[in-house]
């Protein structure tokens, strides 16, 4: 048999990423592998009514596969339009109707984070605050202790000092569920974006308490607030273009 004959067998078993990577090898390799019908058993895997059409394509197989196969790498972004020096953040927290935390937070303040986690925490929120993963977090300063029986609410603002403009990302939402494994305790928010973008909805807003477990019994000392949009954004350029796209009043 044949080298092309062995192609030949082979390459129908390959998918598509395989398939064109043969194409870059040789020129024989490249030949073989440009036959349209390997690329039509393969959009006939992928959609299988699109070679059911009784006139074919206009393009060729290949390049139908190429252009609507979901790639698995991400689209670099653009530059973000905002950046944190622009925004602000106004963060208040209510154990039922009492205020007991209420700050504005200056864009860069959240985006630094808490650079060192304090002593007594839970080795699980340990690792999760030192690893690689994009987090805003805030150092709560002083501590506050919120006994486990009590309801407690947040509503997070956020304003662009380049056109004092503000949008809502949380709106005095429960902190109905508590990790304790994690030591955090967890309120989210659905946000509400620009007329502009009629089809983008269902992203949440998330927010923790993050807390050591105090001495007495059914108290927990909150240390710091952690924020993040973790269903669609998970890098600094990300979260800003997602908060540019809110409904900015």
């Amino acid at each position: 048999m044949s080298c092309e004959e062995v192609l030949k067998v082979v390459f129908p078993l390959l998918d598509g990423i395989d398939l064109a990577a043969c194409m870059v090898v040789c020129k024989q390799w490249r030949h073989i592998a440009r036959d349209d019908y390997f690329w039509k058993c393969l959009c006939a895997k992928r959609w299988p009514s699109i070679c059911k059409r009784p006139n074919p394509p206009t393009v060729t197989y290949c390049k139908l596969y190429q252009t609507f196969y979901k790639r698995q790498h991400q689209r670099t972004l653009l530059p973000p339009r905002l950046s944190f020096d622009d925004l602000e953040f106004f963060i208040d927290i209510w154990m039922d109707d009492k205020l007991i935390f209420s700050e504005v937070v200056p864009g860069p303040v959240l985006q630094s984070g808490i650079k060192i986690p304090p002593a007594g925490i839970c080795n699980m929120l340990k690792f999760h605050l030192e690893g690689p993963e994009y987090k805003m977090t805030l150092p709560v300063d002083p501590r506050f202790n919120i006994p486990w029986s009590q309801t407690v609410s947040v509503s997070v603002l956020v304003g662009r000092k380049d056109s004092n403009k503000v949008a809502c990302i949380i709106n005095k939402s429960l902190f109905d569920y508590i990790d304790r494994t994690a030591s955090r305790a967890l309120a989210f928010d659905y946000l509400d974006f620009s007329p502009n973008y009629p089809f983008i909805s269902g992203i949440r807003a998330w927010i923790s308490l993050l807390f050591v477990e105090d001495g007495n019994d059914g108290v927990i000392d909150v240390f710091g607030v952690e924020m993040d949009f973790c269903d669609v954004a998970n890098s600094e350029e990300e979260v800003l273009w997602l908060l540019d796209m809110l409904d900015w009043k």
